[in-house]
Protein backbone atom coordinates (compact mmCIF):
# COMPACT_ATOMS: atom_id res chain seq x y z
CA UNK A 1 0.00 0.00 0.00
CA UNK A 2 1.60 3.25 -1.07
CA UNK A 3 0.73 6.93 -1.51
CA UNK A 4 2.19 9.01 -4.33
CA UNK A 5 3.16 12.70 -3.99
CA UNK A 6 2.04 14.63 -7.08
CA UNK A 7 1.84 18.26 -8.20
CA UNK A 8 3.21 20.77 -10.68
CA UNK A 9 6.97 21.41 -10.74
CA UNK A 10 8.36 23.67 -7.99
CA UNK A 11 5.43 23.40 -5.55
CA UNK A 12 7.41 21.64 -2.81
CA UNK A 13 7.03 17.92 -3.59
CA UNK A 14 10.68 16.97 -3.25
CA UNK A 15 11.13 19.15 -0.17
CA UNK A 16 8.16 17.39 1.39
CA UNK A 17 9.57 13.98 0.49
CA UNK A 18 12.93 14.99 1.98
CA UNK A 19 11.14 16.12 5.15
CA UNK A 20 9.73 12.63 5.47
CA UNK A 21 13.13 11.08 4.82
CA UNK A 22 14.61 13.17 7.63
CA UNK A 23 11.70 12.58 9.98
CA UNK A 24 13.75 10.03 11.93
CA UNK A 25 15.37 13.04 13.56
CA UNK A 26 12.10 13.80 15.35
CA UNK A 27 12.13 10.75 17.61
CA UNK A 28 13.91 7.46 18.14
CA UNK A 29 11.28 5.18 16.58
CA UNK A 30 10.69 7.14 13.40
CA UNK A 31 12.81 5.26 10.85
CA UNK A 32 13.02 5.83 7.14
CA UNK A 33 14.70 3.74 4.47
CA UNK A 34 15.06 4.22 0.73
CA UNK A 35 14.02 1.38 -1.57
CA UNK A 36 14.63 3.34 -4.76
CA UNK A 37 15.70 6.99 -5.23
CA UNK A 38 12.09 8.17 -5.14
CA UNK A 39 10.41 5.63 -2.84
CA UNK A 40 10.57 5.66 0.95
CA UNK A 41 9.16 3.50 3.71
CA UNK A 42 8.27 5.68 6.69
CA UNK A 43 7.11 4.57 10.13
CA UNK A 44 3.71 5.75 11.33
CA UNK A 45 3.97 7.86 14.53
CA UNK A 46 1.85 6.19 17.21
CA UNK A 47 2.10 7.19 20.87
CA UNK A 48 0.30 3.98 21.83
CA UNK A 49 3.48 2.04 21.04
CA UNK A 50 5.39 4.06 23.62
CA UNK A 51 2.75 3.28 26.26
CA UNK A 52 2.86 -0.43 25.48
CA UNK A 53 6.67 -0.41 25.61
CA UNK A 54 6.57 1.22 29.07
CA UNK A 55 4.40 -1.60 30.39
CA UNK A 56 5.96 -4.60 28.59
CA UNK A 57 9.59 -3.38 28.46
CA UNK A 58 10.34 -5.37 25.27
CA UNK A 59 13.71 -5.93 23.59
CA UNK A 60 12.40 -4.28 20.40
CA UNK A 61 9.64 -1.89 19.28
CA UNK A 62 8.45 -2.08 15.67
CA UNK A 63 6.04 0.60 14.34
CA UNK A 64 3.67 0.29 11.40
CA UNK A 65 4.96 1.70 8.10
CA UNK A 66 3.58 3.40 5.01
CA UNK A 67 5.23 3.68 1.60
CA UNK A 68 5.57 7.15 0.04
CA UNK A 69 6.47 7.71 -3.62
CA UNK A 70 7.90 11.00 -4.92
CA UNK A 71 6.47 11.36 -8.44
CA UNK A 72 8.15 13.94 -10.66
CA UNK A 73 6.19 17.10 -11.49
CA UNK A 74 3.39 16.77 -14.02
CA UNK A 75 2.96 19.38 -16.73
CA UNK A 76 0.24 20.37 -19.18
CA UNK A 77 -0.08 17.72 -21.85
CA UNK A 78 1.05 14.87 -19.56
CA UNK A 79 -1.91 12.77 -20.70
CA UNK A 80 -0.54 13.03 -24.25
CA UNK A 81 2.99 12.16 -23.17
CA UNK A 82 4.36 15.68 -22.61
CA UNK A 83 7.20 15.88 -20.10
CA UNK A 84 7.51 12.10 -19.81
CA UNK A 85 3.83 12.23 -18.88
CA UNK A 86 3.12 8.57 -19.64
CA UNK A 87 5.76 7.46 -17.15
CA UNK A 88 4.50 9.78 -14.44
CA UNK A 89 0.88 8.76 -14.97
CA UNK A 90 1.90 5.10 -14.82
CA UNK A 91 3.60 5.81 -11.48
CA UNK A 92 0.37 7.34 -10.14
CA UNK A 93 -1.63 4.34 -11.36
CA UNK A 94 0.59 2.07 -9.26
CA UNK A 95 -0.22 4.06 -6.11
CA UNK A 96 -3.22 3.43 -3.89
CA UNK A 97 -3.73 7.08 -2.91
CA UNK A 98 -2.58 10.54 -3.98
CA UNK A 99 -0.93 13.28 -1.91
CA UNK A 100 -1.46 16.37 -4.07
CA UNK A 101 0.86 19.25 -3.11
CA UNK A 102 -0.43 22.75 -3.91
CA UNK A 103 1.65 25.89 -3.61
CA UNK A 104 -0.17 28.28 -1.27
CA UNK A 105 2.58 30.80 -0.57
CA UNK A 106 3.96 33.87 -2.34
CA UNK A 107 7.72 34.12 -2.91
CA UNK A 108 9.20 35.98 -5.88
CA UNK A 109 12.47 34.07 -5.47
CA UNK A 110 10.82 30.74 -6.30
CA UNK A 111 9.54 30.77 -9.87
CA UNK A 112 6.20 29.09 -10.51
CA UNK A 113 5.86 27.13 -13.74
CA UNK A 114 2.64 29.08 -14.49
CA UNK A 115 4.28 32.41 -13.44
CA UNK A 116 1.51 33.30 -10.93
CA UNK A 117 0.32 31.76 -7.63
CA UNK A 118 -3.09 30.14 -7.95
CA UNK A 119 -3.44 26.75 -6.22
CA UNK A 120 -6.96 26.16 -7.56
CA UNK A 121 -5.72 26.61 -11.13
CA UNK A 122 -2.79 24.28 -10.36
CA UNK A 123 -5.18 21.68 -8.99
CA UNK A 124 -7.33 21.94 -12.12
CA UNK A 125 -4.29 21.46 -14.38
CA UNK A 126 -3.39 18.19 -12.65
CA UNK A 127 -7.04 17.10 -12.46
CA UNK A 128 -7.49 17.78 -16.18
CA UNK A 129 -4.54 15.60 -17.16
CA UNK A 130 -5.69 12.76 -14.91
CA UNK A 131 -9.27 13.09 -16.15
CA UNK A 132 -8.14 12.91 -19.78
CA UNK A 133 -6.24 9.72 -19.07
CA UNK A 134 -9.26 8.23 -17.27
CA UNK A 135 -11.50 9.24 -20.18
CA UNK A 136 -9.21 7.33 -22.51
CA UNK A 137 -9.49 4.25 -20.27
CA UNK A 138 -13.28 4.54 -20.01
CA UNK A 139 -13.80 4.91 -23.77
CA UNK A 140 -11.82 1.73 -24.46
CA UNK A 141 -13.84 -0.18 -21.87
CA UNK A 142 -17.11 1.25 -23.19
CA UNK A 143 -16.51 -0.24 -26.62
CA UNK A 144 -16.13 -3.71 -25.11
CA UNK A 145 -19.18 -3.31 -22.86
CA UNK A 146 -21.32 -2.07 -25.74
CA UNK A 147 -20.53 -5.15 -27.83
CA UNK A 148 -21.30 -7.48 -24.91
CA UNK A 149 -24.53 -5.63 -24.10
CA UNK A 150 -25.78 -6.17 -27.66
CA UNK A 151 -25.75 -9.94 -27.02
CA UNK A 152 -28.27 -9.48 -24.21
CA UNK A 153 -25.77 -9.68 -21.38
CA UNK A 154 -27.57 -7.81 -18.55
CA UNK A 155 -24.41 -7.32 -16.50
CA UNK A 156 -22.66 -5.85 -19.53
CA UNK A 157 -25.60 -3.48 -20.03
CA UNK A 158 -25.34 -2.40 -16.40
CA UNK A 159 -21.62 -1.81 -16.86
CA UNK A 160 -22.22 0.14 -20.07
CA UNK A 161 -24.76 2.43 -18.37
CA UNK A 162 -22.42 3.04 -15.45
CA UNK A 163 -19.40 3.74 -17.63
CA UNK A 164 -21.49 6.14 -19.72
CA UNK A 165 -22.30 8.02 -16.50
CA UNK A 166 -18.60 8.15 -15.62
CA UNK A 167 -17.71 9.33 -19.13
CA UNK A 168 -20.24 12.16 -18.94
CA UNK A 169 -18.80 13.20 -15.57
CA UNK A 170 -15.23 13.24 -16.83
CA UNK A 171 -16.28 15.25 -19.88
CA UNK A 172 -17.57 17.95 -17.52
CA UNK A 173 -14.29 17.94 -15.52
CA UNK A 174 -15.69 15.88 -12.64
CA UNK A 175 -13.24 13.44 -11.10
CA UNK A 176 -14.52 9.90 -10.61
CA UNK A 177 -14.20 10.13 -6.80
CA UNK A 178 -16.74 12.99 -6.87
CA UNK A 179 -19.34 11.03 -8.91
CA UNK A 180 -22.07 9.48 -6.78
CA UNK A 181 -21.93 5.68 -7.03
CA UNK A 182 -22.95 2.83 -4.77
CA UNK A 183 -20.22 0.87 -3.00
CA UNK A 184 -21.08 -2.24 -5.02
CA UNK A 185 -20.85 -0.30 -8.31
CA UNK A 186 -17.39 0.97 -7.38
CA UNK A 187 -16.16 -2.44 -6.27
CA UNK A 188 -17.52 -4.39 -9.25
CA UNK A 189 -17.03 -2.04 -12.17
CA UNK A 190 -14.77 0.91 -11.21
CA UNK A 191 -12.03 -0.40 -8.90
CA UNK A 192 -10.70 -2.94 -11.45
CA UNK A 193 -10.05 -0.07 -13.91
CA UNK A 194 -7.59 1.65 -11.53
CA UNK A 195 -8.84 5.06 -12.59
CA UNK A 196 -6.51 7.87 -11.57
CA UNK A 197 -9.24 10.27 -10.40
CA UNK A 198 -10.97 7.56 -8.36
CA UNK A 199 -8.02 7.26 -5.99
CA UNK A 200 -8.46 8.88 -2.56
CA UNK A 201 -6.65 12.21 -2.36
CA UNK A 202 -5.08 14.35 0.34
CA UNK A 203 -4.44 17.96 -0.63
CA UNK A 204 -1.34 19.38 1.07
CA UNK A 205 -1.46 23.17 1.08
CA UNK A 206 2.19 24.24 1.20
CA UNK A 207 2.20 27.57 3.06
CA UNK A 208 4.70 29.98 4.65
CA UNK A 209 5.40 29.66 8.37
CA UNK A 210 3.00 32.49 9.28
CA UNK A 211 0.11 30.51 7.77
CA UNK A 212 1.03 27.10 9.23
CA UNK A 213 -1.71 27.12 11.87
CA UNK A 214 -4.69 28.93 10.36
CA UNK A 215 -3.90 28.92 6.63
CA UNK A 216 -4.43 31.88 4.32
CA UNK A 217 -6.54 33.09 1.38
CA UNK A 218 -4.97 30.50 -0.94
CA UNK A 219 -5.90 27.70 1.48
CA UNK A 220 -9.44 29.02 1.77
CA UNK A 221 -9.73 28.97 -2.02
CA UNK A 222 -8.60 25.32 -2.09
CA UNK A 223 -11.14 24.40 0.59
CA UNK A 224 -13.91 26.01 -1.44
CA UNK A 225 -12.79 24.29 -4.66
CA UNK A 226 -12.70 20.83 -3.04
CA UNK A 227 -15.85 21.01 -0.91
CA UNK A 228 -17.72 18.53 -3.13
CA UNK A 229 -14.86 16.04 -3.23
CA UNK A 230 -14.35 13.23 -0.78
CA UNK A 231 -10.90 14.58 0.08
CA UNK A 232 -8.81 15.68 3.06
CA UNK A 233 -6.83 18.92 3.32
CA UNK A 234 -3.63 19.35 5.36
CA UNK A 235 -1.90 22.71 5.89
CA UNK A 236 1.88 22.36 6.00
CA UNK A 237 4.78 24.83 5.93
CA UNK A 238 7.02 22.46 4.01
CA UNK A 239 10.04 24.78 3.76
CA UNK A 240 9.91 25.55 7.49
CA UNK A 241 9.57 21.83 8.28
CA UNK A 242 12.77 21.27 6.29
CA UNK A 243 14.53 23.97 8.33
CA UNK A 244 13.37 22.36 11.58
CA UNK A 245 14.83 19.04 10.47
CA UNK A 246 18.24 20.71 10.17
CA UNK A 247 18.31 21.65 13.87
CA UNK A 248 20.75 19.67 16.02
CA UNK A 249 18.54 18.16 18.71
CA UNK A 250 14.96 17.25 19.60
CA UNK A 251 14.56 20.03 22.20
CA UNK A 252 15.50 22.75 19.69
CA UNK A 253 13.03 21.35 17.18
CA UNK A 254 10.24 21.31 19.77
CA UNK A 255 10.94 24.95 20.71
CA UNK A 256 10.79 25.93 17.03
CA UNK A 257 7.44 24.14 16.65
CA UNK A 258 6.03 25.78 19.78
CA UNK A 259 7.04 29.22 18.46
CA UNK A 260 4.97 28.45 15.37
CA UNK A 261 2.02 27.33 17.49
CA UNK A 262 2.37 23.67 16.49
CA UNK A 263 2.31 20.69 18.84
CA UNK A 264 4.13 18.23 16.54
CA UNK A 265 6.01 18.09 13.23
CA UNK A 266 3.87 18.33 10.12
CA UNK A 267 5.58 15.20 8.79
CA UNK A 268 3.94 13.21 11.59
CA UNK A 269 0.51 14.56 10.70
CA UNK A 270 1.08 13.84 7.02
CA UNK A 271 2.15 10.23 7.57
CA UNK A 272 -0.87 9.52 9.78
CA UNK A 273 -3.12 11.22 7.23
CA UNK A 274 -1.64 9.08 4.44
CA UNK A 275 -2.19 5.96 6.55
CA UNK A 276 -5.84 6.91 7.05
CA UNK A 277 -6.17 7.83 3.36
CA UNK A 278 -5.08 4.31 2.42
CA UNK A 279 -7.93 2.91 4.57
CA UNK A 280 -5.46 1.32 6.95
CA UNK A 281 -5.53 0.66 10.66
CA UNK A 282 -3.28 -0.89 13.29
CA UNK A 283 -3.43 -3.81 15.68
CA UNK A 284 -0.72 -4.74 18.18
CA UNK A 285 1.14 -7.79 19.42
CA UNK A 286 3.08 -7.42 22.66
CA UNK A 287 5.68 -9.63 24.31
CA UNK A 288 9.09 -9.36 25.96
CA UNK A 289 10.80 -9.98 22.62
CA UNK A 290 8.85 -7.37 20.66
CA UNK A 291 6.02 -4.87 20.81
CA UNK A 292 4.80 -4.44 17.26
CA UNK A 293 2.20 -2.52 15.28
CA UNK A 294 0.72 -4.47 12.35
CA UNK A 295 -0.99 -2.83 9.39
CA UNK A 296 -4.32 -4.12 8.05
CA UNK A 297 -7.22 -2.70 6.07
CA UNK A 298 -10.20 -1.30 7.93
CA UNK A 299 -12.83 -4.05 7.97
CA UNK A 300 -10.39 -6.98 7.94
CA UNK A 301 -11.38 -10.07 9.94
CA UNK A 302 -9.22 -11.83 12.53
CA UNK A 303 -7.93 -14.49 10.06
CA UNK A 304 -6.98 -11.76 7.56
CA UNK A 305 -5.13 -9.91 10.32
CA UNK A 306 -3.35 -13.13 11.27
CA UNK A 307 -2.27 -13.58 7.66
CA UNK A 308 -0.29 -10.32 7.82
CA UNK A 309 2.06 -12.01 10.30
CA UNK A 310 2.27 -15.25 8.32
CA UNK A 311 0.07 -16.99 5.75
CA UNK A 312 0.08 -20.13 7.94
CA UNK A 313 -1.61 -18.13 10.71
CA UNK A 314 -4.52 -17.39 8.37
CA UNK A 315 -4.74 -20.89 6.90
CA UNK A 316 -4.73 -22.61 10.28
CA UNK A 317 -6.62 -19.96 12.24
CA UNK A 318 -8.51 -21.36 15.24
CA UNK A 319 -9.29 -18.35 17.43
CA UNK A 320 -7.81 -15.11 18.71
CA UNK A 321 -7.49 -13.62 22.17
CA UNK A 322 -8.30 -9.90 22.05
CA UNK A 323 -7.47 -7.21 24.58
CA UNK A 324 -8.59 -3.63 24.06
CA UNK A 325 -5.67 -1.20 24.14
CA UNK A 326 -7.30 1.03 26.77
CA UNK A 327 -7.89 -1.96 29.07
CA UNK A 328 -4.27 -3.08 28.70
CA UNK A 329 -2.91 0.38 29.55
CA UNK A 330 -5.43 1.22 32.30
CA UNK A 331 -5.09 -2.13 34.09
CA UNK A 332 -1.34 -2.39 33.56
CA UNK A 333 -0.69 -5.48 31.46
CA UNK A 334 -2.04 -8.80 30.18
CA UNK A 335 -2.08 -10.59 33.53
CA UNK A 336 -4.23 -7.96 35.19
CA UNK A 337 -6.52 -7.80 32.13
CA UNK A 338 -7.17 -11.56 32.47
CA UNK A 339 -7.79 -11.22 36.19
CA UNK A 340 -10.35 -8.50 35.48
CA UNK A 341 -12.11 -10.71 32.91
CA UNK A 342 -11.43 -8.26 30.11
CA UNK A 343 -9.81 -10.71 27.69
CA UNK A 344 -12.16 -11.77 24.87
CA UNK A 345 -11.87 -14.93 22.77
CA UNK A 346 -13.07 -14.37 19.20
CA UNK A 347 -13.54 -16.55 16.11
CA UNK A 348 -13.20 -16.23 12.34
CA UNK A 349 -15.97 -13.66 11.94
CA UNK A 350 -14.46 -11.11 14.30
CA UNK A 351 -13.79 -7.75 12.60
CA UNK A 352 -10.61 -6.25 13.99
CA UNK A 353 -10.80 -2.79 15.56
CA UNK A 354 -8.01 -0.20 15.50
CA UNK A 355 -5.78 -0.65 18.54
CA UNK A 356 -6.78 -4.24 19.31
CA UNK A 357 -4.06 -6.28 21.00
CA UNK A 358 -4.17 -9.79 19.61
CA UNK A 359 -2.78 -13.25 20.35
CA UNK A 360 -3.58 -15.82 17.64
CA UNK A 361 -4.15 -19.54 18.03
CA UNK A 362 -3.61 -21.60 14.92
CA UNK A 363 -2.82 -25.11 13.70
CA UNK A 364 -1.25 -26.19 10.41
Amino acid sequence: MKAGIVGLPNVGKSTLFNCLSNAKAQSANFPFCTIEPNIGVVSVPDKRLDKLAEIVNPEKVQPAVVEIVDIAGLVKGASKGEGLGNKFLANIRECDAIIHVLRCFDNDNIIHVETTIDPVRDKEIIDFELQLKDLETIEKKLDKSKKAARTGDKNAQKEFDLLTKIKEGLETATSVRAIKLTESEREEFIKPLQLLTDKPVLYVCNVDDKSAVNGNAHVNAVKKATKNEDAEILILAVGTEADINELENYEERQLFLEDMGLDEPGASKLIRAAYKLLNLQTYFTAGVKEVRAWTIRIGDTAPQAAGVIHTDFEKGFIRVEVIKYNDFVTLGGEKKVKEAGKLAVEGKEYVVQDGDMMNFRFNV
